[in-house]
């Protein structure tokens, strides 16, 4: 079979993928609004992002033998309906870990100073300690905050011992974050897993962030708390029914964004290679990546010396989150667009620090940045 005789159908606007793969088959590239079933009919392997809907209205009758998503989540993919009908697939686990840690970093920082409080006498409660939520806890025990950790599943398998109830998060945290996947049912869904017992249940009104997946927390529940201050602030990248969303939730957010948190160009370089390298163990070929390197930044080195505040001036230079809440809450309707759109963001680790005192060093070398 030569390359030729494998066609891949693939999501035109997944970043760095055009003249990678086509080399070893023939590749099609369409808008993800275009991936239809006749479009897949014809393909042995379909690569998409979280837009399409990968399910039996999709694929049946067509050939496809493999599907990866350039992605963490999986959740539009309908695994069970893949693995009956012998359709292997793969996501991109952890691709984007940084990059989502890199924007929670930067919209506690901006709350903080918003509202004058000092991080390192905060309790951050972290739901779901996975790639992402482990990278958010590296970086917060870093800037020396006292954290919660709660994962059933892994608890069930490590032990209570690093663990907390969801009932410890909701009486001591200052800040909840949520990490976790989109599960609907069995012992651990979390299908509005932040629900609105979970917020009347809160005793410190604390900051809520939702980088997960949009009904990981039911947004109804979390505008009313708003409104009650059983929740004194709202951080949100995704959104029940995305694009659409609750646009009174979004007004009354401190950072409203549109599904942008694992952005960056790491991650997306990432997400990319890692799908890449799949298709090449399914074609048994080794694919060359050595292309997919995310640019430099157009500024790399920041120098810190004499600034008052440099952990937070440093973590605000790479990313700061609320370009993107502005351009949202002008343009709630154009969510789609502004995602398709979403610039070139570095993480830290591109970035070289100068100037910092011996104080400040271990820190921001714990988050990544060259010194």
């Amino acid at each position: 079979m030569t390359s030729q005789d494998i066609h891949i159908v693939a999501d035109g606007k997944i970043p760095f993928l055009q003249g990678i793969l086509e080399p070893y088959a023939r590749v099609s590239y369409y808008d993800p609004s275009e991936i239809t079933n006749a479009v897949v009919r014809d393909a042995d392997i379909l690569i998409v992002r979280t837009r399409t809907r990968v399910d039996k209205r999709l694929l049946a009758g067509s050939r496809c033998r493999f599907v990866g998503t350039a992605t963490i989540g999986y959740d539009h993919i309908d695994t069970r309906y893949c693995e009956e009908n012998g359709i292997r697939w793969a996501n991109a686990p952890g691709c984007n870990a940084l990059s989502v840690g890199q924007y929670v970093l930067a919209s506690i920082l901006l709350w903080s100073r918003a509202k004058n409080y000092n991080v390192s006498d905060m309790t951050i409660g972290i739901i779901g300690v996975g790639h992402v939520g482990s990278v958010v806890e590296r970086y917060c025990r870093a800037l020396g905050m006292k954290i919660l950790l709660n994962d059933p599943p892994r608890a069930a398998v490590e032990g209570n011992d690093k663990f907390v109830s969801l009932e410890e998060i909701a009486a001591k945290s200052d800040i909840v974050t949520f990490h976790t996947p989109l599960t609907m049912q069995g012992e651990y869904a979390t299908c509005h897993l932040g629900s609105a017992h979970f917020f009347d249940s809160l005793r410190r009104s604390p900051l809520v962030i939702n980088t997960s997946r949009g009904a990981v927390v039911d947004n109804y529940a979390l505008l009313r708390a708003l409104n009650t201050e059983r929740v004194g602030d709202a951080v949100m990248d995704v959104w029940e029914g995305e694009p659409r969303l609750n646009t009174a939730l979004m007004l009354a957010s401190f950072i409203a964004t549109p599904h942008i948190a694992g952005y960056s160009s790491d991650g997306k370089s990432n997400a990319t290679r890692m799908i890449v390298e799949a298709v090449g163990r399914e074609l048994s070929v080794e694919v060359d990546t050595s292309e997919l390197v995310p640019p430099t930044p157009p500024v790399s080195t920041l120098s810190l010396a004499r600034n008052s505040d440099p952990i937070a001036t440093a973590v605000l230079s790479s990313y700061n989150p609320l370009f993107e809440t502005r351009n949202l809450k002008r343009q709630p309707h154009d969510f789609e667009k502004l995602r398709n759109s979403y610039g070139i963001r570095r993480e830290f680790h591109a970035y070289t620090v100068t100037g910092v005192k011996d104080n400040t060093v271990t820190v921001l070398r714990e988050l990544g940045f060259k010194l």
